[in-house]
Order: C-alpha cells, then structure tokens, then sequence
C-alpha cells in the first residue's frame, strides 16, 4: 500500500506540535493571572467602600517638591535685610532667641512664609479642578475669569468700606466668584459645563470684569484708589498672623476635601456617558467641583489679591514631572506651593530693599511658560487626574 507522502507530512508535523506542547506544558506552567493593582500604582483605602489609586511616582515627585518648598520656606526666614543663621532660626522656632530674633521670625517673615505656601497650594489645587473639570489646559481661574470676579467682589468691598476687614473682603471675593461662575455656566451651559465653551464664556467675561475693576479704581478717591491697586495686583507686603489665621482655618477644611473629587473627575474625563454608565452623577459631581474651585481661589484672592498665571502653569508642569495621564491634583497642591514661595523669594530680594508685588513676578513667570509652552513639542497626553 502507498503512503500520500503529504498525509504523513501533516501527521509528523502534528506529532511534532503536540510534543513540543507537551514539553511547554511541563517545563514552564502558565503563569496566574496577577489581581489587583499594577505594579506602579498603590491602593489607599479611604473608608466606606472608597479607595484612592495612587501613582508611585506621582507620590514621589510630591514628596519631593513638598521637600523643595519646605526648603524655599527655610530660605525665607534666615535671609533678608536682618541676616539670621539656621541655628539661631531654629531657636526662635523652639521658643528661644532675642525679643529682635522673634520679631523678625515669628511676626514678619514666617507668616508670609506660610501664607505664600498656603495660597500656591489652594490656587494650584483650583486651576487642576478647572482643567479637569473643562478638559482643556487652559482652563484655570485666572483664564475663566473666576478670579477676576472674586477681585471684583473684593474691590467693591475695599472702596466702599472705611475700613474692611479681612473676613469682608473674603466674603466680597468669595461671592464675587460665585456670581462669576454662575454667569460663566449659564453663557456655557447651552453645550455643556465643559470643553472650550467654559474656556471662552470665562475669558470674555473676565475682560468685562477687568473693565469694571479699573472703572471702580478710577471713580474712587486716590488713598483708595493707591490701596485697591496695590491689592490688585497681588503682594504678600502687609500679611500678618491676623490674615494668615483665617487662611490655615481655610486650607484644613478645604485641602484634604480634594482626596474625594480625584476619582469621579477622573471619570468625568472619560466622557460624560462613560462617566454615568460606572455610576457618577455627572450633574452634581460638576456643580460640587465647580463650587470647590471658585471657594479655593476666592479664598485666595481675599489674602493676597489676584495671582495670575500660576493656577494656570503648575497643574501642566506637576502632571509633566509626574508623568501621569492628566492633572495630578495633590502633586499641583505641591508644585503650587513650591512656585509662589519661589516667586515670593524672588520679589523679595531681586530690587532689595525695594520689594514687588508677587503677582508682577508671577505675571513675569506665566509669561516664560506660555513661551515655553509654544516652543515645546505638541503633547498628546489626556486629561485625569
């Protein structure tokens, strides 16, 4: 009998498949399939069934610029026209040290330490909520014209009272921000609260508030008129423990509030039916995140006065240095705290003894970035947080 010599060629092929698979199978098993998280990232829990993904390196990028700031901060207290070493800050910090030592350290130079941290932290924080919340890195308080608003709010308050406290200017700023906002989300709400429709609603409104702020400063008389400009513009000359107070109330009630916005805003990036579809209630998720930013920069504005730019820059720059897919909010807290204590420094001691207004530097800075920005390659990365 013949053989189909093709017939034998298949079967000895087969034979040599199913021996080879066999010695697959006994020398190197199947691998389980791995549960859980990847390896670069760690599950924190936080209670009630919710648990926060957290970026290995992101964690170590803020640790790191926390340290940086911490160190900027040190910076500013022991330089200055009164120099003072480490060790003798030191002292004064442990409750020793002259009368001249503690004045210099605890009523001058360490709350504005504080407040210029505080308030980088807080604008940075909101400038990631409105990147987050419209998609689009352009997106910040100073852009969308909330702290425009809050300014607004706040000059009101400045010229019409004989002498405003801090907490009225904080609630002139802070409502000057909500009525912003709400006329930002009515003009936008037509396509959505979101995208490039809150980006060009906001700016076309914050050139009309900046219209009306120079109007008010032009129909008051020159001492206020002096006072509502140099608030304007943002410094950080006149802080005192009496502003810095409110200011830590504010941070510790509102900063730890951001653990519980990072995962429906990172389901939120994926598009509002997506984002329905795993269970987020998009409507009030949008208005809790909305009210969240404008309170952060209103809080702000109150303290210093207007900062631009900075909300702007240091959510794009902690998303680059961490390399996450979008706006890392804890790392822009940190990267916020690390450029305005940086700016401060600077406006400090660039025309000693002569000092400017943090806002000017900031603006300075901004503009480096935007230039940056335009000279840097296209980047395709999304936005989460």
């Amino acid at each position: 009998m013949r053989l189909n010599p093709r017939r034998h060629r298949d079967r000895q092929d087969h034979q040599d498949y199913q021996g080879r698979q066999g010695v697959r199978s006994e020398t190197a098993p199947a691998a389980p399939h791995r549960l859980g998280p990847p390896a670069s990232q760690q599950r924190l829990s936080l209670g009630a069934g919710r648990a926060l993904m957290i970026h290995r390196r992101a964690l170590v990028v803020t640790g790191l610029l926390i340290l940086a700031a911490l160190a900027v901060m040190g910076i500013m207290l022991v330089t200055g026209a009164y120099e003072l070493s480490a060790a003798g800050a030191l002292r004064v910090l442990g409750g020793q040290g002259s009368d001249l030592d503690r004045f210099i350290v605890l009523g001058q130079r360490l709350p504005r330490a504080i407040a210029a941290a505080l308030v980088g932290a807080m604008l940075a924080l909101s400038g990631a909520i409105f990147q987050s919340l419209s998609r689009n890195p352009l997106g910040s308080p100073d852009i969308v014209g909330f702290t425009t608003g809050a300014s607004t709010g706040g000059l009101v308050v400045i010229l019409l009272s004989a002498a405003s406290s801090t907490l009225q200017i904080a609630t002139g700023t802070i409502l000057g921000g909500f009525a912003t906002a709400a006329v930002v989300v009515l003009v936008a709400l037509r396509r959505g609260v979101g995208g490039e429709t809150l980006v060009l609603a906001g700016i076309a409104l914050s050139e009309m508030l900046s219209a009306t702020n120079d109007y008010l400063i032009s129909r008051a008389t020159i001492q206020d008129a002096e006072v509502a400009k140099a608030w304007q513009y943002g410094s950080f000359n006149a802080i005192s423990w009496g502003q810095v107070r409110p200011l830590l109330i504010a941070a510790i009630m509102l900063l730890p509030q951001v653990l519980w916005f990072v995962r429906p805003a990172t389901m939120l990036e994926m598009g509002d039916d997506a984002a329905t579809s795993l269970g987020v209630r998009v409507g009030r998720i949008r208005g809790a995140m909305l009210g969240y930013g404008v309170v952060l920069a209103a809080v702000c504005v109150a303290v210093s006065g207007p900062i631009g730019f900075l909300a702007l820059a240091a959510p794009q720059l902690a998303r680059r240095l961490s390399r996450s897919a979008g706006v890392a909010m804890v790392a822009s807290a940190a990267m916020g705290a690390l450029l305005l204590s940086g700016a401060d420094f600077l406006a400090q001691r660039l025309l000693s003894p002569f000092q400017i207004p943090v806002g000017l530097v900031g603006a300075a800075l901004g503009g480096i970035y935007l230039i940056w920005l335009l000279v840097l390659p296209s980047d395709r990365g999304g936005q989460a947080c």
